[in-house]
């Protein structure tokens, strides 16, 4: 927890209401959001029990199964579900539009919007992977097969399951952490996981939040109070009534889901939000052509290369997403004020015509002078990004203590036109504040990784096996003779080993028992040899190696 987060629950248990702690909207909220609540079955391995969903909040639908545990009735409940979300996500996979790329040259095809998701909870987009791993791999024929939507859905809910890991990506959000990336209220982050109890600390205060808190729950578990009261008696005699009953259980939180996505659309979105939700309309459009052109569903883990390529994506996105909250928003960049990455000041002196011609030639390199009262951590040298101007760099030259705080000596580059003139407005002017941090929007290249095939075969490659060398024809060896249990070496190099037969074994004098012989693999007579590595292809007769019909143990 930062500072300015637990400062801001001490003013939500102050005051009895939840505490702001961001001035814009860090996610995009579509204007038609399909809304999914999903409820499953407890003591069960994943077993469906019902689902809300619906565009409308006017108009509600519910799938519900009357008994868990029957096979039958979870496809049907897949086959309804998907009968609801796959044409609502196909809506959108018509209209396109152009997208150029490499500078302008080519151009590439597009989406030109994506279906939203949203969940109460990330319980919620816990279920919904489970769901489509379950589903994706389903046959269409065959024996028991299933309506084709099925695994189609199953693959199009493992999207948006991985989608949901990418931060900042809004194709499948959850409630709890849409709310609590806005607000913080005055519990802990523990209770804050109570969908219904987080949003009364928002609309009304700390004592509807204690009145919520006896409320339904929002899913995917249940409560133990219900199952055994309600829900367990109704299951066990297939009671007609245990839809209506799961309706109302459902209901409020189907409410609660709706007042959430309105009270974060009273926030102004962040600048950045929206190349975030090209990104997400660029992964949709990707999937969905892969599906077009029969693409196979989704693997059920990765393999170690693509394991670690999605990985650094994740972590790459995870950088990013911080520093674009932190240019969007200036109570998120004032945490980084507090810990010494950034600082704000006063545009003293401004030399926005200085040329630096000790190079090979002449470039642009304007001087601003910034005042600053706060902290400056950073030592001379270290390059710095406005938030006003992400494609400008400003190094530090020099830091020197003045009257109440610091002045910043800084040498600009980049942002201002390609001629030896700024173009208006690039360079700040002397009274502009300005805020400046070690934070930077630069494209960042992930590491190079192998190919599949070129790793061992503990990572997914190829296993590679010691092929036995053939004998030198100059050292070839003697036949063992027959009666000594072994077989004669062939006198041709060029042919391979006939395969060592074992003899008889004498019985050991100890226990009765058979005795191995001792061998170059395994020097110790004592050690019981694994019988999981008999038919090894090392287990072969090689010249120089007799066995020695008289070793016991």
């Amino acid at each position: 927890m930062s500072t300015l987060t637990a400062l801001a629950r001490a003013q939500a248990v102050v005051a009895g209401r939840a505490q702001p702690v961001a001035t814009v909207r860090h996610l995009h909220v579509h204007d038609h959001p399909l809304v999914l609540i999903p409820l499953a079955m407890a003591g069960e391995a994943h077993a469906p029990l019902a689902a809300m969903a619906g565009t409308d909040p006017a108009r509600p639908r519910l799938f519900t199964v009357t008994q868990p545990r029957n096979r039958d009735e979870r496809f049907a409940f897949a086959a309804d579900l998907a009968a609801l979300l796959v044409p609502h996500i196909d809506s959108f996979a018509t209209d396109t539009e152009d997208v150029p790329v490499d500078r302008g040259k080519d151009v590439r095809q597009r989406y030109v919007d994506a279906p939203q998701l949203w969940v109460p909870n990330p319980a919620g987009i816990d279920f919904l992977r489970l769901f489509g791993r379950s589903t994706r791999f389903l046959k269409i024929d065959g024996d028991h097969p299933v309506p084709p939507a099925v695994p189609l859905l199953g693959r199009w809910l493992t999207f948006f399951g991985n989608s949901a890991e990418v931060p900042g990506s809004a194709l499948l959000v959850n409630a709890v952490q849409a709310l609590g990336l806005h607000w913080v209220t005055g519990q802990s982050g523990a209770e804050d996981a109570q969908f219904g109890v987080q949003l009364a600390w928002i609309e009304a205060g700390a004592a509807a939040a204690r009145e919520a808190e006896n409320g339904p729950v929002a899913g995917p578990a249940t409560d133990p109070d219900f199952d055994n009261r309600v829900l367990a008696p109704l299951i066990e005699r297939s009671a007609p009534e245990l839809p209506q009953v799961l309706h109302d259980l459902l209901l409020p939180t189907w409410h609660r889901m709706w007042r959430a996505i309105n009270l974060l659309r009273t926030l102004p979105a962040g600048e950045r939000v929206r190349s975030r939700w090209d990104a997400d309309r660029d992964a949709f459009t990707a999937f969905a052509q892969n599906l077009a052109e029969g693409g196979p569903p989704q693997p059920r883990r990765d393999g170690a290369v693509a394991a670690a390529a999605r990985l650094q994506r994740l972590e790459s996105a995870a950088a990013r997403y911080a520093v674009q909250r932190a240019f969007d928003d200036p109570l998120v960049l004032a945490e980084y004020r507090l810990t010494g990455s950034a600082f704000a000041g006063i545009v003293t002196l401004a030399n926005p015509d200085r040329i630096d011609d000790t190079g090979r030639r002449p470039v642009l390199r304007p001087r601003i002078m910034v005042h600053t009262t706060e902290a400056v951590r950073m030592e001379p040298g270290t390059s710095l990004t406005s938030p006003a101007r992400p494609a400008q760099k400003a190094k530090v030259i020099s830091i020197t203590p003045a009257a109440g705080g610091h002045d910043v000596l800084l040498e600009l580059s980049g942002g201002m036109g390609r001629r030896l003139v700024a173009e208006p407005g690039s360079v700040p002017a002397v009274g502009e504040p300005i805020t400046l941090t070690t934070l930077s929007e630069a494209y960042r290249p992930g590491g190079s990784l192998p190919d599949p095939s070129e790793t061992p075969w503990t990572h997914g490659g190829p296993p590679v096996y010691d092929q036995p060398t053939a004998p030198p024809t100059s050292a070839a060896p003697e036949s063992v003779p027959a009666a000594a249990g072994g077989p004669a070496a062939s006198a041709d190099p060029g042919v391979p080993d006939p395969p060592l037969l074992d003899p008889p074994l004498p019985s050991s004098p100890v226990t009765g028992e058979s005795a191995d012989p001792p061998s170059a693999a395994d020097p110790d007579p004592a050690r019981t040899p694994d019988p999981a590595f008999e038919s090894e292809p090392e287990l072969t007769y090689r010249p120089g190696i007799t066995p020695d019909p008289t070793a016991t143990v």
